[in-house]
């Protein structure tokens, strides 16, 4: 059994429909900003497009109807909102959306040995580490802690962390990975993300003292903490943390590895170059890795595509290839792992289709590829500017309500 899967994270539709079976949105709100809280686990497959929003939705209505008051509802919002920012911002997101970050120094261009090794002295920070090398997932909350220290205590530029920490994870998602660093550095927020000890204290495990901030560079008020973050330099890891047992980062690939150390045997195993003769005639969809699931016409051929231009400048780990592998020779004809230039018989089709991709280098792929694109299905009605904050799309998103599949009310 592969790394995600092992952990919990088997790469099916019918997994992400179990799980959808079991939220409960009260639970949710009253308790989603603990480590241990009754959050959904959901974002590896809406990542990957083997569930949608709307769908999600739909199936939790069906035991728990919901409407744009419930906070997960909301949450829902964030992630669409990130992906309305990204829509009209594109490769912008990569860098500074506002110059507003907090420091007028110059931040560090790479994450220290220390926080990659998990071994930086601060508990949260080096459990969160080892639980993302473990697991490839991180519950929010522990995003936003080591988003926090990285930048505010250590002056590591965000988009160092954020390159980081999105290559480890099985949901990550440029658009909401990225602009989420953004907001917690500043540069698309009115301010920096801070945290302390007692804040951690207050959302991790009860009883568990991996987490534990005692006496650390965190572990003071928030005053402090925003003197910090405004001025001075890396504060380097805490006293006698070198003595720590260092973590192994994952190893990361431009191409699906041959094989993953936790279950050898290669990622293509069985995936035949693609016979043009299967779609001969018959149009033709072009399955990327974040619409896995996702349908653009009821009874075309589909053909999973993994265009490996497009991920030279954005490895994975072994487990993210796995979990992206297997969700695409599930959901499709067959897989296509190369350059979609070289996809021979492409015009043997009646038509190509494909959904539109913001990831950088897919979209041109596609397009070449003579893809007529059809948008990702959404929740919400956006509104046709750009949305300076969350406020701004939620107030128009709100307003018009939810887009439930046909049969499910609003």
């Amino acid at each position: 059994m592969g790394g995600s899967e092992a952990e919990g994270f088997p790469a099916t539709r019918a997994e992400a429909l179990r799980r959808l079976a079991r939220v409960d949105p009260r639970a949710y709100a009253a308790s989603r900003n603990r480590l241990d809280g009754a959050v959904t686990g959901l974002s590896p497959w809406l990542t990957h497009g083997l569930v949608s929003l709307p769908e999600a939705a739909a199936v939790i209505s069906q035991r728990h109807p919901l409407s744009t008051r419930d906070k997960l509802v909301a949450e829902f919002g964030w992630r669409e909102f990130f992906q309305q920012v990204a829509t009209h911002a594109g490769d912008a997101i990569l860098a500074d959306m506002r110059p507003t970050l907090p420091w007028s120094g110059r931040y560090a261009s790479a994450v220290p040995a220390d926080v990659r090794e998990a071994r930086c002295g601060v508990g949260a920070i080096d459990a969160a580490v080892r639980t993302l090398y473990a697991t490839g997932y991180l519950h929010n909350h522990a995003r936003l802690w080591l988003a926090s220290y990285l930048v505010h205590v250590r002056k590591v530029h965000w988009r160092a962390g954020a390159d980081w920490l999105w290559a480890h994870l099985l949901d990550g998602d440029l658009a909401s990975n990225h602009l989420s660093w953004q907001w917690v550095a500043g540069s698309f927020s009115a301010k920096p993300y801070l945290f302390n000890a007692e804040n951690v204290a207050r959302f991790a495990p009860a009883g568990d003292a991996a987490w534990d901030c005692t006496g650390t560079v965190v572990d003071t008020d928030y005053e402090a903490l925003e003197a910090l973050a405004r001025g001075g330099g890396d504060a380097g890891p805490e006293p006698g943390a070198s003595a720590l047992e260092a973590a192994p980062e994952p190893a990361l690939y431009a191409v699906p590895p041959e094989s993953d150390p936790s279950a050898p045997g290669p990622l293509t195993r069985g995936l035949a170059p693609p016979d043009p003769a299967r779609w001969a005639g018959r149009t033709l969809e072009l399955v990327h890795p974040w619409a896995c699931a996702q349908s653009v016409e009821p009874g075309a051929w589909r053909l999973g595509v993994v265009h490996l231009p497009a991920h030279a400048a954005w490895p994975w780990s072994p487990a993210r290839w796995r979990f992206v592998m297997a969700a695409l020779s599930a959901q499709c004809d067959a897989v296509w792992v190369g350059e979609l230039r070289a996809l021979p018989g492409l015009d043997a089709a009646a038509r190509v289709v494909a959904h539109e991709c913001l990831f950088p280098g897919y979209r041109p792929a596609l397009e070449a590829a003579g893809a007529r694109l059809a948008p990702l299905p959404r929740l919400f009605h956006w509104p046709q500017a750009a949305a300076r904050s969350f406020s701004q799309f939620w107030n128009h998103a709100a307003s018009k309500g939810m887009r439930l599949p046909a049969g499910v009310a609003s």
